[in-house]
């Protein structure tokens, strides 16, 4: 038994001498990470903005075809001479001024946009007293002014 036990401090001895040469010439060193490995990312955020929101303002001139509000959903409701397309975009179906309102009586919370042939004219009209408003493309409105004008006159 003794035996055995000279055999194991020699070995250990033996041992413990490697050991302090591997430390002194650095081979028993282990490098840890200075920096956490970095993962893949998946989208890498390239995808481009949409653009999207108002593109003409209150009291903005739009003729027809022009883009006022390009959004996801209806933020925004469609008004007089105003139309939407099928990705909500609202687009103006006559020349005019752009208008935002709220219908007083209706849902609390639903904005639209409208337009008005005259600068500074409110929406939603009160039809009673403006009248209706109407659009059409085929009529003159000044020529039926100059037309009327002299009917006014004699009579």
């Amino acid at each position: 038994m003794s035996e055995i036990g000279e055999a194991i401090e020699e070995q250990q001895t033996t041992l413990r001498g490697l050991l302090k040469v591997a430390d002194c010439l650095g081979i028993g060193a282990v490098r840890t990470a200075t920096k956490h490995a970095g993962g893949t990312v998946q989208n890498h955020g390239g995808s481009p903005g949409k653009r999207l929101g108002l593109k003409k303002f209150s009291d903005q001139y739009v003729i027809p075809g022009n883009i006022i509000v390009r959004q996801r959903g209806t933020q925004f409701h469609p008004g007089q001479h105003v139309g939407i397309g099928r990705d909500h975009t609202l687009y103006a179906l006559a020349p005019g001024y752009v208008r935002f309102y709220k219908v007083p009586g209706l849902r609390k919370d639903r904005r639209y946009v409208g337009l008005v042939m005259n600068r500074g004219e409110k929406l939603p009209r009160d039809e009673t007293v403006q009248g209706r408003s109407r659009y059409n493309p085929l009529v003159d409105l000044r020529e039926l002014a100059k037309q009327s004008a002299p009917t006014a006159e004699t009579s």
